[in-house]
């Protein structure tokens, strides 16, 4: 088969290109950009054009796989159309890869990627084995997908822009956040409930769901059994018929939850209540406080498929983490340097939060690119809320993606909101030598954007800094 994907460089996209292509497949490819990750399909063997050209294309297609990230318009797109190619969804295919399997599916607004990950290097790295299809790349795997075809299961990232994992049955579900998000898409956060609910009732019910704490009601068991949902209940209503638990670092209420947390040498070590028992000093390396909260969700998933207590200990102690996921890039005696994606206002509440609470009464100098406009618009007040707690700000211009302009919406609609004085707006060149100015003791990027071409520049720069 000869697979052709239109916006290869995806993260999703390249971890589907890089199965087909371990597979035996011939795979090629457009991407609006060249990056570090294009680089790497290259270098395995696929073919990629950076250039909206159609005679770059094979003429032997037999499939064209695309994501909604790229616009339809783009000349690739229609002439895909024309020729009469085959042509289907990243989510569609992902969707297809995961029949027969026991899929494991993540999903939430934010913590999808880490608990994905998390929970394939649990299964990974224990007799349990499994595939993956990641949203980022694992630090342990050093890639955003494996194959294991002598194992049932199968993890996902379950993607709820465009209503993506609504292609997906899971056996095992997870849900981790449903904050407002992609509201250019869905309307309303009432619209993205109601999406977060199929996805949750498609769970297979052989298996089970493992919810965040508040994010669903028990079963249809209480007064809202007929009622459509309204904007004073954001709760997920779960059928009877699938078992359901609920997980939290933060209270000791759910069926899953973390207490004793605390942090020696930049370790986070925490105790796990289980229905069963109570798991001990269990460790995370170098990570973060937020990290808590999805190692407890991957913990629960890894003992129902079956891990012991030591498999379990051992696989968390040993993950590395995801690239760009509070990714620590520079670590000296008298400064800290912390790459993160975080691009939604809670993500970034949650990152401060982890290094403010590993790196106490240190100067925090954080750079924000905002990404999309329409979310921009949305949830500008909560991105200055979530921004004002570093001791410095810079935001840079606003990364559109997939989206045209939206007139009056620009990064500078966030730092007039935030009440700080200590607040910059500064173009990408700008940036390595204004971080150097503000001299932080912690320097943090965050965005999911090109903001990412910045940071071994800044590695760069910090790594001969410190050790002058």
């Amino acid at each position: 088969m000869k697979y052709y994907f239109i916006g290869i460089g995806g993260i999703g996209m390249s971890a589907i290109a890089r199965f087909f292509k371990q597979s035996g497949h011939a795979v090629s490819g457009y991407d609006h950009t060249e990056s570090p990750l294009t680089k790497r399909l290259e270098s395995e063997g696929m073919s990629i054009h950076y250039d909206d050209d159609p005679s770059k294309m094979p003429d032997d297609i037999d499939m064209v796989i695309y994501t909604p990230a790229v616009p339809t318009d783009t000349r690739v797109f229609q002439h895909a159309i024309e020729k009469g190619f085959t042509m289907k969804k990243r989510s569609e295919v992902l969707g297809e890869l995961t029949r027969g399997r026991k899929c494991i599916a993540v999903a939430g607004s934010h913590g999808k990627t880490t608990t994905s990950a998390m929970i394939a290097h649990l299964l990974h790295s224990s007799p349990v084995g499994c595939s993956a299809f990641l949203g980022g790349i694992a630090k342990n795997f050093d890639s955003n997908m494996i194959v294991d075809n002598k194992s049932e299961y199968v993890v996902v990232e379950a993607d709820e822009y465009d209503r993506s994992f609504l292609q997906l049955h899971p056996y095992y579900s997870v849900i981790t956040a449903t904050d407002p998000d992609h509201l250019d898409i869905y309307g309303t956060h009432e619209k993205l409930i109601e999406a977060f609910q199929q996805y949750a009732n498609q769970t297979i019910p052989e298996g089970a769901l493992f919810v965040k704490e508040g994010l669903a009601g028990h079963h249809h068991d209480h007064e809202h059994d007929h009622e459509d949902l309204d904007s004073h209940d954001h709760r997920l209503h779960i059928g009877e018929e699938i078992e359901c638990y609920s997980y939290s670092a933060r209270s000791i209420e759910p069926d899953y939850y973390a207490i004793n947390v605390r942090n020696y040498n930049g370790n986070i070590y925490f105790d796990l209540r289980t229905p069963a028992k109570v798991l001990f000093d269990l460790e995370l390396c170098n990570s973060c406080l937020y990290n808590v909260e999805n190692a407890v969700a991957a913990s629960a998933v890894a003992l129902r498929c079956g891990l012991d207590e030591y498999q379990l200990r051992n696989g968390l102690k040993t993950f590395k983490g995801i690239k760009r996921r509070f990714d620590v890039r520079v670590k000296g005696k008298d400064f800290v340097y912390i790459d993160d994606y975080a691009h939604h206002p809670k993500e970034i509440t949650a990152t401060i939060e982890s290094v403010k609470y590993l790196y106490p009464g240190k100067r925090i100098v954080g750079i924000f690119q905002p990404h999309l406009y329409s979310r921009t618009r949305d949830l500008a007040d909560e991105f200055a809320d979530a921004l004002k707690p570093l001791d410095e700000i810079v935001l840079m211009p606003i990364y559109p993606a997939r989206e045209k302009p939206i007139p009056g919406v620009s990064s500078g609609m966030i730092l007039r909101k935030i009440e700080s004085m200590n607040k910059y707006l500064s173009s990408a060149d700008q940036i390595p030598d204004l971080a150097e100015a503000l001299c932080p003791d912690v320097l943090l990027t965050m965005g999911a954007g090109d903001i990412d071409r910045l940071v071994p520049v800044l590695e760069e720069r910090f790594k001969e800094t410190d050790n002058k």
